[in-house]
């Protein structure tokens, strides 16, 4: 959300095609109005510098954690610790480390409901609520859209502590890179080829101003969390403590919940004093993860690579082909994942398979070979030898491909 450092404007940014921003032919004219003043006021003169408002830890607002305790957050088993930044001129990383040895099972904040940033709350906001009820405008947009009009409050807006530490934390994950929908035009070019670089991005309409709305957006999308069995209003929120000071994990089972007036977290594994917190970051490639979160995952298991494969409409058997695939779920078009996990399954099955035939033959590829350079067996023995031969070794070659 610091939109003084980052004035490069992305003239192609992407992000997954589910997060639709707005179309702002179906928002009226009231709301555009209300929304531009909205923005406006968001300005150089008006929002925080993150080089002034990270150097100030001696205010009367303390830290984020000193906040939370002050505004109902009950004792907890976590401290803020800092990470530093790849980069000299950002302020180091905030992250969530465990304050105490824990084991699993252990409670390790449970923060309350009224320190939780939500749809209902944001309702109760005039200008988002009307650009909401246009259906016009996803969740996180109009998350994006509440943390600007805070953020202009200033020091007078009670999430003043929050914004803050958003803005510490520019976007960034864990890793202390920031979301590519802040990258340059040359840094974007690093992903040519990647599935990132397939993802399309509607660049917001005038009724926003883009810097300001994208630093916003970024800010929500690396610290949005999506609770489950809960209503509809609550189950995108921003939760403090949570994303993205908490490391994410692909392998991890612990995951933010909504509990009886608040959301907490339980831990899935022992940590010692000072060990950052990890969580479950959901069923996501690492495309994905790039774009929300800053970071990728070495041992994503659902991290895939997706393979279109097609039937050729100009084979005589194109039709029964087309219509075998329909017996067995699949497309004359179809997308297949591919993954190192499925590789290694799929190898394991042939490696099965071959073994099987191989051992169907009573004597082995050695012993074939030499008995067919023996001049004085039957023809019709070195006849079959030689046929034998023809597969043994492709059923040999390929099981020491599949092992």
């Amino acid at each position: 959300m610091d939109c003084l450092r980052n004035t490069h404007c992305i003239s192609s940014p992407f992000r997954p095609p589910s997060l639709s921003l707005v179309h702002c032919s179906g928002v009226s004219l009231k709301a555009r109005r209300k929304c531009r003043n909205t923005c406006a006021a968001s300005n150089s003169e008006t929002i925080l510098k993150s080089s002034d408002i990270t150097s100030k830890k001696g205010d009367e607002f303390g830290d984020l954690k000193s906040w939370m305790h002050r505004n109902g957050l009950p004792p907890c088993k976590v401290v803020l610790k800092d990470r530093p930044s790849h980069d000299s001129m950002h302020a180091p990383i905030h992250f969530v480390a465990a304050s105490e040895d824990l084991q699993e099972g252990d409670v390790a904040f449970s923060v309350p409901n009224s320190l939780v940033v939500t749809l209902e709350r944001v309702l109760g906001n005039e200008t988002v609520a009307e650009l909401l009820t246009t259906n016009k405008l996803s969740e996180l947009a109009c998350l994006a859209l509440y943390l600007m009009y805070e953020k202009k409050q200033g020091k007078k807006s009670f999430w003043y502590p929050y914004i803050r530490e958003l803005d510490r934390q520019r976007g960034r994950g864990q890793l202390a890179v920031e979301s590519p929908l802040l990258w340059s035009e040359a840094e974007l070019d690093y992903l040519t080829g990647s599935p990132t670089k397939q993802y399309p991005y509607d660049i917001p309409t005038e009724a926003f101003t883009f810097e300001i709305f994208k630093q916003a957006f970024v800010a929500v999308q690396s610290c949005v969390v999506h609770l489950q069995k809960v209503s509809l209003a609550r189950r995108f929120a921003l939760v403090p403590l949570g994303p993205p000071l908490l490391s994410y994990r692909s392998n991890c089972k612990a995951m933010l919940t909504a509990v009886d007036g608040a959301v907490q977290l339980i831990v899935d594994r022992p940590y010692k004093s000072g060990e950052p917190i990890v969580v479950w970051c959901g069923p996501q490639p690492n495309s994905k993860l790039l774009i929300n979160y800053g970071f990728v995952d070495e041992d994503n298991s659902c991290d895939r690579m997706v393979i279109e494969a097609s039937l050729n409409t100009e084979d005589p058997q194109y039709q029964g082909k087309r219509l075998a695939a329909q017996r067995n779920g699949k497309l004359s078009v179809q997308n297949f994942q591919v993954s190192p996990c499925m590789e290694y399954a799929v190898l394991d099955q042939l490696a099965e398979y071959f073994i099987k035939r191989l051992a169907g033959y009573p004597t082995t590829l050695d012993e074939d070979e030499t008995l067919v350079t023996v001049n004085e067996i039957l023809d019709y023995c070195n006849f079959a030898f030689t046929f034998v031969l023809q597969f043994t070794p492709s059923s040999y070659c390929s099981l020491q491909l599949a092992i």
